[in-house]
């Protein structure tokens, strides 16, 4: 049985004024916004903003903290391109639009008892902005959101709309999974999906040093294994999701919002925000801060379990290293913290991923660990960041495309073995550079 949202009208004039990103440290302000309805409309858009010499660039809901989507051409918004537009239960695929948040998303499927095999931990995103950075969740045999796409439809720089998928232009499609925005305009994605299931996930605290000691264990025994260290201490949070036969168990409505709302945002929010005031006190509000969330399990449909609110701004830079260098790099990272003068109020996630065949995945052709490292919004970040970055880019590490980082081409050709297969494939798409911005220029070249 097939559903189907057709979502038809043409495309109209997008908000006036400046765009900016969701953490407030990227602008934009276009010559020219648009809000397409449909495919043939962002078709349109694209071929009239190359008669007028525009660049083109499509903008999701602003969860990048790079200048991936910035442009002083045409910005063409998300709002309404959405809607599922097929389940196909026998092939076990949704086919979405591109502009439709991973949120509506996860509650369509939900409504259809099917479920993503696994996804981040926020889910604003648009499905096309979210693909198309990397964005990625934690797991032991399960990959990002890019490698759950089974097919694509891209517009390309003169308009063109290209299906793609492993059989048809499958040396595009190969790419576009994880384009930057640098082949075209991705305006439909299909998944894969699966019966939903059930996770029962294990939140407790633990040492530092037993959870680096244990990590490769931890990693093994865990479908989905993450952790949080907060700086300034030697206390982290871990988190363990796995398959359950149910019961479902969810939070208590009372506990799951003292958890996830009080301790995780609100009173996280005063802390971060007395923290800058008065830098001093944030080594004392970690030791607090790291104590307050207590164990508790609890079982659940996926989505309820793999994300969570975000509502504290921040900005952040998030490295992938080699799954081997994870221990030495965390423990640099720890040294680096406790010999610096740097005040850091947020703590650093720690997660993973197996081995991908996408071009730019940040997992791509090894096991993977991740390390995020964030600052609140407002608190400089420049020196932190840089010092964590030096310790990752000493292990290989790759950044992820959506967040902040210094490296340019020359370094990502040498980090990327199929970096050059990107390329040449964008040389092929976009030969005038019709989607360019700095940013691309910056870790694609010119």
């Amino acid at each position: 049985m097939a559903v189907t949202d057709v979502i038809g009208g043409s495309a109209r004039r997008g908000p006036k004024g400046p765009w900016r990103n969701w953490a407030g440290n990227v602008a934009a302000r276009p010559a020219r916004t648009v809000a397409p309805a449909s495919t043939e409309d962002v078709a349109a858009a694209v071929r009239a903003a190359a008669e007028d010499g525009l660049t083109v660039k499509a903008v999701g809901t602003g969860h990048s903290f790079t200048p991936a989507a910035v442009t002083d051409g045409l910005l063409i918004r998300p709002e309404r391109l959405t809607g599922i537009r097929r389940i196909d239960r026998a092939a076990g695929t949704v086919t979405v639009a591109a502009g439709t948040p991973l949120k509506h998303l996860n509650q369509a499927l939900s409504a259809h008892g099917l479920s993503l095999t696994n996804m981040g931990d926020i889910m604003e995103q648009t499905v096309s902005g979210a693909t198309s950075t990397g964005t990625h969740g934690t797991g032991r045999d399960s990959a990002s959101i890019a490698a759950q796409i089974t097919a694509l439809e891209l517009v390309t720089a003169d308009g063109s709309v290209l299906r793609c998928s492993a059989t048809e232009h499958p040396d595009v499609f190969a790419g576009a999974r994880l384009g930057l925005g640098a082949l075209g305009v991705l305006t439909e994605l299909t998944f894969a999906v699966e019966p939903e299931f059930l996770l029962t996930a294990r939140e407790e605290p633990m040492p530092f040093d037993e959870v680096t000691g244990r990590f490769d264990e931890l990693v093994a025994e865990n479908e989905h294994f993450e952790f949080y260290w907060f700086p300034h201490t030697g206390n982290c949070s871990t988190k363990r999701n796995n398959r359950s036969q149910g019961p479902a168990a969810p939070p208590g409505r009372m506990s799951g919002w003292v958890e996830d709302e009080l301790l995780s945002n609100g009173l996280f929010q005063v802390a971060c925000a007395v923290g800058r005031a008065v830098p001093a006190a944030i080594p004392g509000i970690a030791k607090l801060s790291s104590r307050a969330l207590s164990a508790r399990t609890y079982t659940d449909i996926p989505y309820k379990v793999f994300t969570s609110p975000r509502r504290v701004r921040f900005v952040e830079m998030e490295y992938a290293l080699p799954r081997q260098a994870a221990v030495e790099a965390l423990g640099e990272l720890r040294a680096m913290v406790e010999r610096s003068d740097f005040r850091v109020s947020f703590p650093v996630e720690v997660r993973t991923a197996p081995a991908d065949d996408i071009a730019l995945s940040t997992a791509s052709g090894r096991d993977t660990v991740y390390v995020a490292v964030h600052m609140y919004r407002g608190t400089p970040h420049q020196a932190y960041f840089a010092a964590a970055e030096r310790i990752m880019t000493a292990h290989e590490g790759r950044p992820h495309w959506g967040k902040l980082h210094t490296r340019d081409a020359a370094y990502l050709a040498e980090v990327y073995p199929r970096f050059g297969e990107f390329t040449a494939l964008r040389d092929r798409l976009d030969p005038e550079r019709r989607f360019a911005n700095g940013y691309l220029r910056q870790v694609l070249g010119e």
